[in-house]
């Protein structure tokens, strides 16, 4: 993991997507303070994200089944708490 200052909601987020995939490579930045007056901001910050990650988990799955096991490793978080959520999701030696 590299390491990164985050908030209680990114931890978590990190905490998850480790756990599930056991990246090579894993980036998370807090986008909010960009989305300030448009849907789903959140004052308190953490509620658009930016993740980059690459994991062998991905090998063979395109991109949509990646996202759906980001979603499903962030389970509630994606439910209320996470507005937004760019994902790339690369498997080790893609682009």
């Amino acid at each position: 993991m590299n390491a990164q200052k985050t908030g209680p909601v990114a931890a978590e987020m990190l905490e998850r997507l480790n756990s599930a995939f056991s990246p090579a490579k894993i980036e998370l930045v807090d986008d909010s303070e960009q989305h300030r007056g448009h849907g789903g901001y959140n004052p308190a910050g953490e509620s658009h994200f930016s993740l980059r990650i690459e994991s062998a988990a991905f090998a063979g799955k395109n991109r949509v089944e990646r996202q759906r096991m980001i979603y499903a490793a962030l389970g509630h978080l994606m439910d209320g708490r996470v507005h937004a959520l760019s994902i790339r999701a690369a498997a080790p030696g893609e682009a």
